[in-house]
């Protein structure tokens, strides 16, 4: 079974995630046709441009921090690249249009977050290439920041040496109407951990694809998400695991509230545990709240295993309404409506905004959860 994309290419269906295609090259990555696996939720033609190369590029404004140094480099710097190549089309077209890459080097423990953020207005089309290096032994925390009314690809990599710790949390708090398109590579060294938290709220249309590979045994990745997605908007969050190395974790927990009519929200956990992973441990799951009629979530976890010598492998998934019982029970001990269904919100949110670790981000974040609840409920 094959597919065409718009210049007639034929091109096969391919299910399975090993299977698919890498390359810096457009051509092994060419444009969809809509009917490709990692495409089947998406609308090609409400992304518009973000398929081809833009030729705006976007520097991201990053915070000075003791024990960080940040360049511009050429994509051509050996130091481009080492997070492994594409395996989506924005992510190679992301590639091919970077003139500059912001390289951001940690080579000592940070005191404080590092914060790099991007922001524009006027539906500006950009493209973005952003590399994150932790040396080995080191520990950081980044925060990617992302607001204003942009159509923005990006691309960041992130590359951790050996014994390295990052807690890397990206916010996507957009107007209503930017676009969003992401690829996160993450290369973990040995026994080095990172921490990958994803939170978006806003958006036209947002889809952010996480891929994960180790170097070497004993690392870790613990892959989080949040997400509240309102009427009209499109929110799309991919992972893909690749457990390449013996005795690696791996832990996937993304939850996500959905609110209005068209409300949709996608998220494929994909995990391969390959032939020479044995001792993996891995385990992934998606939870969705429906907050209201006309919203819809899709949710497919997969699980690829060639290697059945491992502790633990396994997937959940599920999708619910508003709890009707809760919501009466508060109500009950003289809460109101509208303060009970808060409670019940930042109730099932809780576990994910402490991962931030910042009292004020977190604060903040609520505060917009808490603002999108009273415009669902007011239709503005």
């Amino acid at each position: 079974m094959s597919a065409k994309n718009p210049n007639n290419v034929a091109r096969p269906i391919i299910a399975d995630r090993a299977a698919r295609p890498t390359s810096f090259d457009m051509a092994v990555i060419p444009m969809p046709s809509g009917h490709e696996e990692e495409w089947r939720f998406t609308s090609i033609r409400r992304l518009d441009g973000l398929l081809t190369p833009a030729s705006q590029q976007l520097i991201p404004d990053v915070s000075k921090v003791k024990g960080a140094v940040t360049q511009q480099v050429l994509r051509s710097d050996p130091r481009v690249g080492r997070a492994g190549a594409p395996g989506d089309r924005p992510a190679v077209v992301s590639w091919t249009a970077a003139e500059t890459v912001t390289l951001v080097t940690v080579g000592a423990d940070l005191e404080e977050p590092l914060w790099i953020s991007s922001t524009g207005g006027g539906h500006q089309r950009c493209n973005q290439y952003l590399v994150i290096e932790v040396a080995p032994k080191v520990r950081a925390e980044v925060i990617l920041e992302h607001t204003g009314d942009l159509e923005l690809n990006q691309t960041v990599e992130i590359v951790l040496g050996d014994e390295a710790d990052l807690n890397l949390v990206s916010l996507q708090e957009w107007d209503a109407s930017a676009k969003h398109t992401a690829n996160h590579r993450a290369s973990i060294g040995r026994e080095a951990h990172l921490k990958h938290l994803v939170v978006t709220l806003s958006g036209d249309l947002v889809r952010i694809c996480s891929d994960v590979a180790y170097t070497g045994e004993g690392a870790e990745a613990h892959m989080n998400g949040l997400y509240f997605t309102s009427a009209g908007e499109h929110q799309e969050h991919r992972l893909f695991i690749d457990h390449n190395h013996p005795n690696c974790v791996s832990r996937v927990t993304y939850k996500g509230a959905l609110q209005g009519l068209d409300a949709h929200s996608v998220w494929v956990g994909d995990v391969l545990i390959g032939r020479n992973a044995a001792g993996t441990d891995s385990y992934e799951q998606n939870r969705n709240l429906i907050l209201s009629q006309g919203a819809h979530a899709d949710s497919v976890p997969n699980l690829e295993i060639q290697n059945g010598n491992i502790p633990g492998a396994g997937h959940a998934s599920a999708t619910g309404r508003f709890d009707e019982e809760q919501l009466f029970y508060l109500m009950s001990r003289g809460i109101t409506e509208r303060e009970a269904r808060r409670l019940v919100v930042h109730a099932f949110f809780a576990e994910l905004m402490a991962e931030i670790g910042l009292p004020a981000v977190e604060e903040r974040l609520l505060d917009k959860v808490d603002d999108l609840l009273r415009q669902g409920e007011t239709g503005e």
